[in-house]
C-alpha cells in the first residue's frame, strides 16, 4: 500500500505564492535600475528642459511654456532637414532588399558560403568614425571612387561629398555598405529557424526557389521584417555618425540630429534642442505605432 503524500502546511503556500511573484522582479531589479538611470530619467529631464530657455550651463532656466516648440514648427529652416532622411529611408529600403537576398542564398548549402556571411557583417563590426574616415579617402577628387571608374573609362569629375545634388545619395550608400550585415544576420537567423522539412517537402514538389522564398520564407520571417522596417525608419530619421564625420552637415548634408546636437552645443539653445529632441522622439514613437496598427504581427505556423 502506498504511503499518503506529506502536504505542506497550509500557512506555507501565501508564503511560496509571494516568493514566486517577487523573484522574477528582484532578477530584473539591476536592469530595470539601470533603464530608468540612463534612460527614463534623461528624457524626463529632456522633456522638462524643453520648457525652458536654458543654455546649458546657467543654473535658473527661465519657463517659456511651449515657445521652443512654437519657433521650431514656424522656423522652416529646422524642419527641412528631414528631407534628407528621405534618402537615407531610400538606402534603408535598398539595405533590406540586398540583406533578404543575400540571407536566403546564403541559407542554402553553398560553397564557400560561411566566407561570404563574414564578408557581408564584417562592416557592422568596424567603428563608426572609422568608417567615415575610410569613405572620406574613397570619396576624395581622385580618391578610390575616381580610380575604379578611371580604370572603366569613366571620368566623372564630381565631388562626391561637396555637390548638394551628390553628398546625401553619397552618405547614404555609405550607411547601406555598413547596415547591411546587420540586417543579413536577422534575416539569416529567421530564415534558419524554418524547419527544413519544409524546404524538403516543397524541392520534392519541384517548387522554384521563387516559389519557396514566397510560400515558405516570406511568411515564416514576416515579424523579422516587420522589425526591420521598424529600425529602418526610425534610423533613418536619427542619422547622425557618418554625415556628421565626413561632412559635419555641410552642403546640404544636415540631418535632424546634427541640427539639433548644433543648437545646443554650438548656439547654445539647449532648450530649443531638446525640443527638437522631443519631437523626434515623438514622431519616432509615432511611426512604429502606425507600423505596427498598419502590420500587426502575425504568427505563421508553417508547420
Amino acid at each position: 500500500m502506498l504511503d499518503t503524500v506529506t502536504q505542506a502546511p497550509p500557512a506555507s503556500a501565501p508564503r511560496t505564492r509571494l516568493k514566486r511573484l517577487l523573484m522574477p522582479w528582484i532578477y530584473l531589479l539591476p536592469a530595470l535600475a539601470l533603464l530608468v538611470v540612463f534612460t527614463y530619467v534623461p528624457v524626463a529631464s529632456m522633456v522638462g528642459y524643453s520648457f525652458t530657455d536654458w543654455d546649458g550651463l546657467s543654473d535658473d532656466p527661465a519657463f517659456v511654456g511651449a515657445g521652443n516648440y512654437a519657433e521650431l514648427f514656424t522656423r522652416p529652416e529646422l524642419f527641412q532637414v528631414f528631407f534628407v532622411s528621405l534618402y537615407y529611408l531610400a538606402a534603408a529600403a535598398v539595405q533590406i532588399v540586398l540583406a533578404l537576398y543575400f540571407a536566403f542564398i546564403l541559407s542554402f548549402n553553398l560553397r564557400l558560403r560561411n566566407l561570404f556571411k563574414g564578408i557581408l557583417f564584417f562592416p557592422y563590426l568596424i567603428n563608426g568614425v572609422a568608417v567615415s574616415f575610410v569613405f572620406l579617402y574613397f570619396f576624395r577628387p581622385h580618391g578610390t571612387l575616381d580610380s575604379v571608374l578611371a580604370l572603366v573609362g569613366a571620368h566623372p569629375d564630381k565631388l562626391w561629398l561637396g555637390d548638394p545634388d551628390l553628398v546625401n545619395v553619397s552618405l547614404s550608400g555609405v550607411s547601406v555598405w555598413r547596415f547591411t550585415g546587420l540586417t543579413f544576420v536577422l534575416f539569416l537567423g529567421a530564415i534558419q529557424a524554418i524547419p527544413g522539412e519544409l524546404y524538403e517537402a516543397a524541392g520534392l514538389d519541384g517548387a522554384s526557389r521563387w516559389q519557396i522564398f514566397r510560400h515558405i520564407v516570406a511568411p515564416g520571417i514576416r515579424p523579422i521584417i516587420g522589425l526591420s522596417v521598424i529600425l529602418a525608419v526610425s534610423g533613418s530619421l536619427s542619422v547622425f555618425e557618418i554625415p556628421f564625420v565626413m561632412t559635419g552637415g555641410a552642403g546640404e548634408s544636415k540631418t535632424f540630429v546634427i541640427q539639433t546636437i548644433k543648437l545646443a552645443f554650438q548656439f547654445n539653445k539647449t532648450g530649443l534642442a531638446s525640443a527638437a529632441a522631443v519631437v523626434l522622439l515623438i514622431i519616432v514613437l509615432l511611426v512604429t505605432w502606425l507600423q505596427r496598427r498598419l502590420v500587426p504581427d502575425e504568427r505563421t505556423d508553417l508547420t
